[in-house]
């Protein structure tokens, strides 16, 4: 098995992971981590295809996918903390109250 290889299963178990935490938590606060694992899989797959090609265009996308994510953290912690202040809870039930 190449390395190519093993990093491109690594990110699929990576990126099913993250869906099935995505999918199946209750949790926001896991829910949100679901994401970054989804967010990290992509990134180590366009890492090891841009090494795999020679090529720098991957390794910029990643730099964005990271600011993204930055910026999703950031934003996601927020309205953790606006649903904590109203129900006392960060359950993703309570969450659908919020509907305007």
């Amino acid at each position: 098995m190449t390395n190519e290889l093993f990093i491109q299963l690594l990110a699929a178990f990576l990126f099913t992971m993250g869906v099935l935490v995505v999918l199946l938590r209750r949790d926001t606060i896991m829910v949100l981590m679901g994401i970054e694992l989804l967010l990290n899989a992509a990134n180590l797959s366009l890492v090891a295809f841009s090494k795999t090609n020679a090529m720098i265009d991957g390794q910029l996308q990643v730099l964005f996918v990271i600011a993204l994510a930055a910026a999703e953290s950031a934003v996601g912690l927020s309205i953790l903390v606006n649903l904590y202040r109203n129900f006392g809870s960060i359950k993703t039930q309570n969450a659908t109250t919020l509907k305007g």
